[in-house]
């Protein structure tokens, strides 16, 4: 923050994140390039003060362009009983913001996401989510924050792979193929936990090629750091103008998730269903 202002630094997140390691000054020229740091802070300049949802129309509409087709909409529950909205994640980021839109103009509930903890440094939507550390164990702070969550009544937008969809493999022709990742256990686990029933969404959209591709070989090389996802601000500028298609399929109760399968099972089942 600058003079009241908010601004993104990318120094000072490397600092924060990596406080014992020395980033050579073009790696962080460079980082700063990817992640748009420029383009974001004239944003953030001109419009000083917006919070939440407000702010978040205006990037998916004045800085991305972008826009969404809804299908569905009967399924978005009229209660007042918190339910888990469980999406498939294309694209990592512009994804989440759009869902969470969407789902404040129709479901008119408070509702909070669950995110990387990178994007905690995203103040003016910093009251919408919930961090997660996706790459070390969670801190006191965040597993605190996470039981008030669950325990608030609020609704939660949930990304159950964990992170955004990835090339698996080519196929006989060539074409890439691009497959939501296994969605994890601890959403049925949430689900059974807290009566929540669960609304699937399934969220249409890729990235580029050069990510999919960076993702797959990084992986190929055995190369643990997530170096993809440095990208991914990158890849929500390149995505603008687009119009996406996003389907609210119909709630699952809790009551569905018996012993007669394990939870990973139930995961994978309700992932099948979501992208089928």
């Amino acid at each position: 923050m600058e003079n009241g202002i908010v601004k993104i630094d990318v120094r000072q997140v490397l600092r924060q994140k990596a406080p014992n390691v020395n980033v050579p000054e073009f790696v962080v020229r460079y980082l700063r390039k990817i992640l748009h740091e420029d383009e974001m802070n004239i944003f953030l300049r001109e419009h000083e003060g917006e919070t939440g949802y407000l702010f978040l129309d205006h990037v998916i509409h004045d800085l991305l362009g972008c826009s969404a087709e809804l299908y569905g909409v009967e399924n978005i529950p009229t209660g007042d009983a918190p339910v888990v909205f469980a999406s498939t994640h294309p694209l990592g980021g512009l994804d989440g913001m759009i869902n969470a839109m969407l789902l404040h103009q129709f479901r008119k509930r408070e509702l909070k996401i669950i995110v990387t903890d990178f994007l905690m440094f995203m103040t003016p939507l910093k009251d919408l989510f919930v961090p997660v550390n996706k790459v070390g164990t969670q801190s006191r702070e965040y597993v605190m924050r996470q039981h008030e969550m669950w325990e608030s009544g609020c609704d939660v937008l949930s990304f159950p792979a964990g992170k955004c969809a990835r090339l698996e493999k080519k196929s006989a022709f060539g074409r890439a193929l691009v497959t939501e990742q296994t969605w994890h256990k601890s959403i049925i686990q949430k689900a059974v936990q807290y009566k929540r029933d669960i609304v699937p969404i399934r969220f249409e959209g890729e990235n580029t090629s050069f990510f999919y591709n960076l993702a797959y070989w990084r992986t190929k090389l055995g190369i643990k750091f997530n170096i993809e996802m440095l990208y991914l601000a990158d890849e929500m500028f390149k995505s603008h103008g687009k119009t996406f298609s996003v389907h609210i399929l119909p709630a699952v109760s809790w009551r569905t998730f018996d012993d007669s399968h394990t939870l990973q099972q139930w995961a994978e089942i309700l992932r099948e269903k979501t992208i089928s």
